[in-house]
């Protein structure tokens, strides 16, 4: 999951070996030892904001399966039932679009509500063959469209198209918003045909500049940098369980149950509690003692604090995926945050509440400490949220950049490859013109042992006419866009489309190895650069944030999108789905995508206008908004709005959550490794200062404890249930609070009809 979007690590790059000399086998070994396929319920794991969240299960009970796939993980499955060649049918690309459309509209439910998105891998791998497989058992064989059998490939077809579909989402909990709340653009309403073309460019850029990198980096590179991208390989492996002959479809089916059961769950209570928040959401003990002890107890104050328990369904199941580490980290920033740091400011006058209903008797010390609006987002008086807000984003940046760093060798060797591909296509050009460049072919030959064979064949290859015109042709559309709708000179643009090229390519190496796409590194570092061009240009302020959010934007859709079809081809590599019939599926669910995701975002701008307002009382916090609204601010603005106490706490938070990245990476190794489990997770720790709401944490500790003891109890069941338990809850919610978008709009949401009744000053 993520601020805008959730990563969970795996053992980042294996255990480096600082003194074997660089660029040698020895130091090559020790970088990409034993990268693992971890279990979701591993603790060690981290919990990034900002960053994509990526379930890596173990598929469990086929142990055969996981024995071959560890002895040699690059090369695809030799075990799969038949199927039929053309397996991009009508009915796949349909249930895995729906699929997708699920997962987008939750993701934008639930980044605006704490910067996190989820993957739609194995939701679209579950669901669809619950309902293929229901299909073709129980429809003729050759029954038009819906009719014929199903197998693993068809499976992948339907993955793909949930993924590609279930994108885009990411700036719209994170770069549109703020755009919105700085004033750099119209209303969601005005804007949609402007931000649908905006959303095109991004999305198929990183379609198109995807299909080459499947040839790269699955193929090319595979072997030799270790790039395992746990999180698809985890979903092909549980795809062919499921398509087992002898119990995949029972636990398959199971497995869909158990998710359905908990969609339905989750959907139900996230749609009925608005009517009666205050029993069926959420439980406020403290107010209910000091309502109970007559309005006069200190009970009063830890409510203030935002202290209560929320039965939010979709961060208990973030909580069972993502261990006791990520969970206990965030609940303890949450405590550090909102426990210890605000009320020590406000007791020394250094951050200032704002009374909630100051006329009423009854409620007069209710207090909000978490206003942006007038003097409580300036320097002079901040409230304790915007004094908090930017020691959590700097140490979130400072963090995801030193986690980046960290993996140098990793990105060395990449680079090395790079050069390596160039100089074989030199090779090959001169070969054609009639020349042999043999010092070259020499520098360039791979070695036999690094050699991966792509199962794919000639004529299921993606030919390089197909993707390279659509490539030049998104480049200048680009540049097109950019200029005539938001007014960026075209040196600005292809400077951000530069900068989309580089980090796309660096988001897909690195989620390769450590299942992480650091978006957060990508965005930040693109609107750093982008701030620094437009300072040397004298702009207007308000100008100058426009581009900068608009080129962090691009570069982080282009990462997004790119990564998550990237993939997909690791996905159906293994599957030995035809790469044509993936990148076909791909380009129409990048095309659902570009339409839905701006849909859904004014869908809920319409209905919750108060997160464009930044208004006290909203229903969304919307932490990535306000990481990235502050981030164009201190590249552009001359004057930095930073309360100073603020600004030296960041500076020394920040340093000591990279303090505390380097001890984990380097001290907590071989005899310490054990240490890793109990480390924080400083990037968790530091997204609890941006995100007011402590019941996230409280839920997630909830969910990842009933995990912890689940899988003591019943390991077996666990390994079936968990993920689709989880799956479920976390989507249940997400469709639950779409359907409460529209009620509100529709004037017959809870605001309307609903009971006050428990809540503080009578709504909750």
């Amino acid at each position: 999951m993520a601020t805008e979007v959730l990563d969970r690590q795996i053992a980042p790059g294996g255990h480096i070996n600082p003194s074997a000399p660089l660029g040698s086998d020895m130091e090559k070994d020790a970088t990409f030892f034993n990268t693992p396929v971890r279990n979701d319920s591993d603790p060690t794991e981290s919990f990034h904001g900002d960053e994509k969240v990526h379930h890596t299960i173990e598929v469990g009970g086929e142990e055969e399966e996981g024995d071959s796939f560890i002895r040699d993980p690059f090369r695809p499955f030799d075990d799969l039932p038949s199927e039929k060649q053309w397996v991009m049918t009508i009915r796949a690309v349909f249930v895995g679009l729906c699929c997708g459309c699920l997962v987008n509209a939750s993701n934008v439910y639930l980044g605006l509500k704490t910067g996190w998105t989820f993957s739609a891998n194995l939701f679209g791998a579950i669901a669809g063959f619950a309902v293929l497989k229901f299909l073709s058992t129980t429809v003729a064989e050759n029954f038009p469209i819906i009719g014929g059998s199903f197998g693993p490939r068809e499976n992948n077809i339907v993955q793909t198209a949930a993924m590609a579909s279930g994108g885009l989402s990411n700036v719209f909990i994170s770069a549109f918003p703020a755009l919105y709340q700085l004033g750099l653009l119209k209303t969601p309403k005005e804007d949609f045909w402007r931000i649908v073309s905006l959303t095109a460019v991004g999305g198929y850029f990183g379609f198109f500049f995807a299909t080459p990198l499947r040839k790269f980096f699955i193929v090319y590179v595979a072997r030799e940098l270790r790039l395992i991208f746990p999180s698809a390989s985890a979903t092909a492996m549980t795809i062919r369980s499921m398509h087992d002959a002898t119990r995949g479809e029972q636990v398959g089916k199971m497995k869909m149950k158990a998710l359905s059961i908990a969609f339905g769950i989750a959907f139900t209570l996230r749609v009925v509690s608005q009517y009666c928040l205050g029993l069926l959401w959420e439980w406020h003990f403290f107010l209910w003692f000091y309502i109970w002890g007559h309005y006069k107890n200190l009970a009063i104050y830890v409510e203030n604090w935002g202290w209560f328990v929320q039965f939010t369904p979709a961060f208990i199941g973030a909580g069972m995926l993502t261990g006791l580490n990520v969970s206990i980290s965030f609940f303890g920033g949450s405590v550090l945050a909102w426990g210890i740091i605000g009320p020590a400011l406000v007791h020394n006058n250094a951050a200032f509440g704002k009374l909630s209903a100051p006329a009423d008797p009854k409620w007069g010390e209710l207090v909000t400490f978490y206003s942006f609006t007038g003097k409580s987002s300036t320097k002079e008086a901040p409230s304790p949220r915007y004094w908090l807000l930017w020691p959590g984003v700097l140490a979130m940046i400072a963090i995801s950049f030193t986690e980046l760093l960290l993996q140098w060798k990793i990105i060395w060797f990449a680079f090395q490859a790079v050069g390596r591909g160039v100089g074989k296509g030199l090779v090959d050009m001169a070969k054609l013109a009639g020349k042999d460049l043999a010092w070259l072919r020499g520098k360039t030959a791979q070695p036999q042992t690094d050699l991966v064979e792509d199962p794919a064949s000639e004529d299921e290859q993606v030919k390089m006419w197909m993707w390279l015109p659509g490539l030049v042709a998104t480049i200048i559309s680009i540049c097109v866009v950019l200029g005539v709708q938001y007014d960026m000179p075209v040196g600005m643009s292809l400077l951000s489309v530069f900068l989309a090229f580089f980090f796309s390519f660096l988001a897909v190496q690195c989620t390769g190895v450590t299942d992480i796409t650091p978006l957060t590194a990508a965005s930040k570092a693109s609107q750093i650069i982008l701030g620094g061009a437009t300072k040397g240009e004298h702009w207007q302020t308000d100008h100058a944030q426009r581009l900068n959010l608009l080129g962090g934007a691009l570069a982080n859709m282009g990462a997004n999108q790119a990564t998550d079809l990237t993939q997909d081809f690791r996905t159906g590599f293994l599957l030995r789905t035809p790469p044509i019939q993936q990148w076909l599926v791909q380009g129409v669910g990048t095309f659902v995508a570009i339409f839905l995701a701006p849909a859904i975002f004014r869908l809920f701008m319409t209905a919750y206008p108060c997160v464009i307002l930044m208004e006290d009382k909203c229903a969304f916090s919307a932490p990535s908004v306000s990481a990235w609204r502050i981030v164009a601010i201190a590249a552009t603005d001359p004057t930095l709005p930073i309360p100073t106490s603020a600004g030296i706490f960041a500076i020394i938070f920040a340093a000591f959550g990279c303090f505390m990245c380097v001890l984990r990476h380097y001290v907590w190794v071989g005899k310490l490794e054990w240490v890793r489990t109990y480390h924080p997770n400083m990037m968790c720790v530091s997204l609890a200062f941006v995100l007011p709401q402590t019941y996230y944490g409280t839920a997630m500790v909830i969910g990842s404890t009933a995990a912890y003891l689940w899988e003591k109890k019943n390991a077996k069941h666990y390994e079936v249930f968990c993920y689709a338990v989880a799956a479920g809850l976390i989507a249940g919610e997400g469709i639950g609070g779409v359907i409460n978008a529209i009620l509100q709009i529709a004037g017959v949401s809870g605001d309307y009809y609903g009971s006050g009744i428990a809540c503080p000053g009578g709504a909750c």
